[in-house]
């Protein structure tokens, strides 16, 4: 049987890759990225065990082409969530960790 603790972890996991593997390659601009920050955080935050999320979007990052935007790439999230299920909460994370996109469990209680 998967314990309430295992199926936070889970929820909190699969929503930040459906986040990363969603988003990459969206046009974007620092004129746009607080609109597309809010986006996102209202998107994931209607899905089930979702009670809370946070998305930064790195704007040093954005640099234009000739078009004048940028592409969402997974070095520019830094997006914290937090899940529940019965009496488990779950606070997971993505950001850049070395040059990479790192996803993990930051606690769970």
């Amino acid at each position: 049987m998967i314990t309430d603790r295992e199926k936070a972890a889970f929820e909190a996991g699969i929503k930040l890759g459906a986040i990363y593997h969603q988003f990459v390659g969206t046009p974007i601009a620092r004129e746009t990225a607080a609109s597309v920050e809010t986006a996102i955080e209202q998107a994931v935050g209607l899905q089930p065990y979702v009670t809370k999320i946070r998305v930064r979007l790195n704007r040093d990052l954005m640099v234009s082409n000739r078009f004048g935007y940028s592409e969402l790439a997974g070095k520019m999230f830094d997006v914290e969530i937090t899940t529940e299920v019965g009496e488990t909460v779950c606070r997971a994370r993505l950001r850049l960790e070395d040059d990479y996109p790192m996803m993990e469990v930051v606690e769970i209680s």
